[in-house]
């Protein structure tokens, strides 16, 4: 029977395929949040094929739908007694500014309050698994700033920054959980996976699809781009590096705003009211 239970979203493609093929191999069972659950029951199939791990689940999590994040968490809450590693791995850059049901934009919502909502009512399955929490932010962090005046792009939006503000927001929640859950016995960790070959950003228009193609021969294997993630998932002694930033499994400086203690506060502040609603009873 497998000793470590992990969860991951956005495993249907790219980085977290790869991650979840890792870790199945290393004998996780693995709970595998998607929105598409046909391409998550093709994928399942394919990695007990690949894996012989017969541990693995499928639970449909959309987010950009709080209450199919709702739904999740408390779907893995009546199967589940603890959580050991938490990968929040989906993410996504838009070209147009969008609104979901929930009334928020999609790019913030999708990057960030999703896995906000998610990891927040997962939290006592993952204090009972002294869990590992990763989120995969991006070094395109460095486009971003907080700008918590203007959180949902009603004034102007750039997919780029709007991108960029999420994977910011990625570490300022790996910091948050890192500092307010170590005494139990949480850890918490974000990453740079590099610049990896998928289909990530193919809906962008013209202009960033040339800089993709102009990348491409530059561009890592979603393999190796996994590695970081699973790198955090499985290798010992972490703990003393909680919060910190990782880049080809070592711990990578970041920048001032990145940095910044007030703006994270008021992050999790904020966020704590945006899903307020989806955690009532």
């Amino acid at each position: 029977m497998p000793t470590t239970t992990t969860v991951i979203t956005g495993a249907t493609s790219g980085i977290g395929e790869q991650t979840a093929l890792a870790l199945a191999k290393k004998d996780h069972a693995l709970y595998l949040l998607v929105r598409n659950t046909q391409k998550g029951e093709e994928l399942k199939q394919r990695l007990i094929t690949e894996t012989s791990n017969k541990h693995i689940f499928i639970v449909e999590c959309d987010l950009a739908d709080l209450n199919s994040v709702r739904k999740a968490a408390d779907e893995l809450k009546a199967k589940l007694f603890g959580i050991n590693v938490l990968i929040n791995n989906a993410g996504g850059i838009f070209a147009e500014r969008e609104i979901t049901r929930d009334a928020f934009e999609t790019t913030f919502q999708v990057n960030h309050l999703g896995h906000f909502l998610l990891t927040t009512s997962l939290m006592p399955l993952l204090e009972k698994g002294h869990a590992r929490i990763i989120n995969v932010s991006s070094e395109a962090y460095k486009m971003g700033k907080p700008l918590f005046d203007d959180l949902q792009a009603e004034q102007s939006f750039s997919a780029s920054k709007a991108y960029g503000m999420g994977k910011l927001f990625n570490i300022y929640f790996a910091k948050s959980l890192a500092e307010k859950y170590a005494s139990k016995g949480i850890t918490a960790f974000a990453l740079h996976p590099g610049i990896v070959n998928t289909s990530f950003g193919a809906g962008m228009p013209g202009f960033v699809k040339v800089l993709l193609w102009l990348a491409r021969p530059f561009m890592i294997t979603a393999e190796k781009g996994a590695q970081t993630s699973v790198f955090l998932a499985t290798a010992p002694k972490l703990d003393s590096k909680s919060g910190q930033f990782f880049i080809k499994q070592k711990v990578a400086k970041t920048t001032s705003v990145a940095n910044h203690e007030g703006a994270r506060d008021k992050l999790w502040e904020i966020s704590e009211k945006l899903v307020a609603h989806y955690t009532k009873a």
